[in-house]
């Protein structure tokens, strides 16, 4: 039988068994919105789907044999491939951690569309990694040696990050699991969760202290999301030891600031922690400790409040340090100091994912529009932006200063950023669509379809959205059926109009709400709605003269070479912008005696921009 990723993920028994006996609640199916099934969730024809593809086509282009390559070395299997490159190099410390992303993300390709071709691919991977592991014959599983983990255990430094890596695999092949059924997947999850556990069992506390303390600058030592995936596993597997290994790779020293809603993000190493903080969620969707959503709730406000971008994303050079290397350009700075921060380096991508998916998960917990705020900011101004829309090559980093170029990785390159990315781009569907058992809530505009299979509900979405200010939906079903749809009103927007089958719906419309439409619906019933569009300025929130644009939805990027000085106050600014193209999205600013081209960011492909702007009246 198939098992479906969100209902293993989501709907567990609201009351399990802990370790020793005792009883801890987890938060209630009942009480959260729900995402649907990835498979119910149908991207349409529009430009977001050509992302998507281009992503596809990468994926598809990978042969299982050179993916396979440095396991089976490993292994003592011989090998018909030819390594894969950069950061999968032979003899590179991290090599394995694309091999991860590629099973998440193609799983859920296959999910969703039962490509035949991708399929095949993925059960190639699946069955030569199920070898690699048989001859360990200890359930050991990576593309590295073992011994690399005990340098880890004795050392504490001197090689890439192994657990980084083993999460990457673990959780690849869990997704691998829930999202097709491969019962193989599942036992090498388990046998290297078994593995893992022989070799923690083993090590006092004060040495799992050492081997992840990860506050120096990009540490060796990173775990990854390790945590995160042994609370899945424990989730999906009902066995007390995996919450109590999971719990391991908790820092208390990160872990008990963040309750105490004390902010210690400084000069830590972004994307090292993020995903600890999604381990968190974890746990409390696991077990209901308040401790840890207070965590997850904290963190996310710190992030957003102080150390976050104008899209959301985060991670710049490491305070009080001035060697340029790419490993200056990963960290918090400073609360609410990023007007210094603009290098080439910042916003990595493996961050941006990975605030995605926290924001998802607060958003399904609460049902605060905060969250889905933030989440469609992130969509289109930080997640969307990082692909060529020509080529479908990704950044490491999202440059916001001016003026910058992207700066695309190469297909061989294979850097953590690569795996993120393919992964997020074969999940562009998600965060569209939630429901509870009366209502579905549509998040994210985006052309697309949604199966509610409880309601025997369809729900079709289309539109120009995010540069058109329109959505129509179209409903489908088989019999009048009553439920709520729900429309995310979004806080950048003064207004909208909602029509249902061509009547103006007189309604309030708050910023930042839910618009509710509750009624009995029938088959062909159509929805419309005009959101209000405006320009608006935000500023750094250390500099109040250095500022970027925004029409509606869109973040704004200056075409330049030079970099953007502005004259006037931000009212003659505002006063000063106005579409030279429509249909294209494309704008203009008329500031004294100069004129400025602007589009969107996501539309920048190798065009030199500039997105922050600098005010100076001299």
């Amino acid at each position: 039988m198939k098992a479906h990723y969100w209902f293993i993920l989501f709907l567990w028994v609201a009351v399990r068994m802990e370790a020793g006996g005792k009883m801890a609640v987890s938060p209630s199916a009942t009480e959260m919105l729900l995402p649907f099934p990835s498979h119910d969730v149908e991207l349409a024809s529009s430009w977001v789907k050509q992302r998507e593809d281009l992503n596809t086509a990468f994926l598809k282009s990978l042969e299982p044999d050179r993916l396979l390559h440095n396991f089976r070395v490993n292994a003592g299997l011989p090998s018909v491939g030819k390594p894969l490159e950069g950061w999968e190099s032979p003899g590179v410390g991290l090599r394995g951690h694309f091999v991860g992303h590629y099973l998440s993300a193609v799983s859920a390709l296959v999910e969703r569309y039962e490509d035949a071709g991708l399929a095949r691919n993925l059960e190639k991977v699946v069955e030569g990694m199920y070898a690699c592991q048989q001859a360990h014959g200890n359930g050991y599983l990576s593309a590295f040696p073992e011994t690399d983990i005990e340098v880890l255990e004795t050392r504490f430094t001197g090689v890439w990050a192994p657990y980084y890596t083993l999460h990457k695999i673990m959780q690849g092949l869990l997704d691998v699991y829930l999202r097709t059924g491969n019962e193989k997947a599942y036992a090498m999850v388990e046998g290297l969760a078994g593995y893992v556990d022989r070799r923690m069992s083993k090590l006092d506390p004060a040495t799992v202290a050492r081997m992840m303390y990860t506050a120096d600058a990009n540490p060796q030592n990173e775990m990854g999301g390790m945590n995160e995936v042994l609370y899945q596993l424990y989730c999906v597997s009902g066995k007390p030891r995996y919450l109590e290994l999971a719990s391991l790779f908790d820092p208390s020293w990160f872990l008990e600031p963040l309750v105490r809603n004390e902010d210690i993000l400084s000069g830590l190493h972004a994307n090292t922690h993020i995903v600890l903080v999604n381990g968190f969620a974890r746990r409390y969707e696991s077990t209901g400790e308040e401790c840890y959503r207070k965590s997850v709730a904290n963190f996310w406000n710190m992030l957003m409040h102080s150390h976050a971008y104008v899209n959301g994303t985060s991670s710049g050079p490491r305070p009080n340090v001035t060697t340029e290397t790419s490993l200056t350009a990963e960290h918090w700075g400073e609360p609410c100091h990023l007007c210094n921060t603009l290098t080439k380096g910042i916003a990595e991508s493996c961050v941006t994912h990975n605030t995605q998916r926290l924001n998802a998960s607060l958003f399904s917990w609460t049902g605060n529009p905060c969250y889905a705020d933030v989440y469609m900011n992130m969509f289109y101004n930080a997640v969307l932006p990082v692909q060529s829309r020509s080529t479908g090559a990704y950044v490491y980093h999202l440059p916001l200063g001016s003026p910058r170029h992207k700066a695309y990785m190469a297909d061989n390159d294979f850097k953590c950023c690569s795996g993120s990315c393919a992964e997020a781009f074969a999940k562009l569907n998600n965060g569209i669509y939630y429901h509870d058992d009366s209502a579905v809530y549509v998040n994210l505009y985006v052309p697309s379809k949604v199966h509610w299979a409880d309601k025997k509900v369809g729900l079709e979405q289309a539109g120009g959205f995010p540069v058109e200010p329109i959505v129509d939906f179209t409903v489908s079903v088989r019999r009048p059926v009553d439920f709520v749809l729900n429309l995310f009103i979004p806080a950048w927007t003064d207004g909208a109009v909602v029509y249902v089958n061509g009547e103006k719906q007189e309604m309030s419309v708050r910023p930042s709400s839910f618009l509710k439409l509750s009624r009995r619906w029938a088959d062909g019933d159509r929805v419309r709605i005009e959101f209000r569009y405006a320009f608006r300025l935000q500023s750094m929130p250390d500099k109040e003269n250095m500022l970027a644009v925004f029409y509606g939805p869109m973040l704004l990027a200056f075409e330049t070479r030079d970099e953007v000085i502005l004259k006037g106050n931000k009212d003659e600014i505002l006063a000063g912008l106005s579409f030279a193209d429509s249909e294209s999205g494309r704008f203009v600013l008329k500031n004294g005696e100069r004129e400025f081209r602007l589009r969107p960011l996501f539309d920048v492909d190798k065009e030199s921009y500039g997105v922050y702007a600098t005010i100076r009246n001299y």
